[in-house]
């Protein structure tokens, strides 16, 4: 069982986001599981939520104590969570910063693959909105290999219609794209 962390702040799709990778893996013919764990319900407050990607009897509903990725959706929670608690040693990061690899590995104190990647100004000039998670999916899938670009693709058409799933689609091919990505 592959088991997904997520972490950011409400209002920048971080729910969203474990939906779209449980969706993108179904479409792979994946078992794949979603769901968030809510602190205070509102905008801006810290939220962080789950996926599993592996066999339907291996699958639980409680909280990822040791992640094997960890996303980070807001570039500012590090400092106030600690976000690599529990990855597994050969875990993976992919963090919506403006930071290097090298300098997002330092700040994090952690040796592990890393992908970063500006999120939030790929969705500003994709869409005009500072929601970075489908940017972030296409870093996500790149930096991973767990799940396929197209995949992704499918997930946010799913989500989202017309004219506001294509600039998505562009944000998450931009991250795909963009994402930097190192293994110390």
């Amino acid at each position: 069982m592959i088991e997904i962390r997520l972490h950011g702040r409400g209002g920048q799709g971080v729910v969203a986001s474990g939906e779209m990778i449980a969706l993108a893996a179904v479409y792979e013919g994946k078992y794949c599981r979603a769901f968030p764990f809510y602190g205070s319900a509102r905008r801006g407050s810290p939220v962080v939520a789950f996926a599993q990607i592996g066999e339907m009897e291996e699958a639980t509903r409680c909280y990822v104590y040791t992640p094997d990725v960890v996303l980070v959706l807001d570039p500012e929670i590090p400092r106030a969570v600690d976000v690599t608690l529990g990855l597994k040693s050969d875990g993976v990061i992919v963090w919506n910063t403006e930071l290097s690899a090298e300098e997002a590995l330092k700040e994090l104190k952690a040796e592990v693959k890393i992908g970063v990647v500006d999120a939030t100004t790929i969705a500003l000039e994709s869409f005009g909105r500072p929601i970075p998670n489908t940017a972030l999916l296409g870093a996500f899938a790149r930096t991973t290999g767990m799940l396929k670009l197209e995949s992704i693709e499918k997930a946010i058409r799913r989500r989202f219609s017309g004219e506001v799933a294509e600039k998505n689609v562009v944000a998450a091919r931009r991250g795909f794209e963009e994402v930097s990505i190192y293994e110390p």
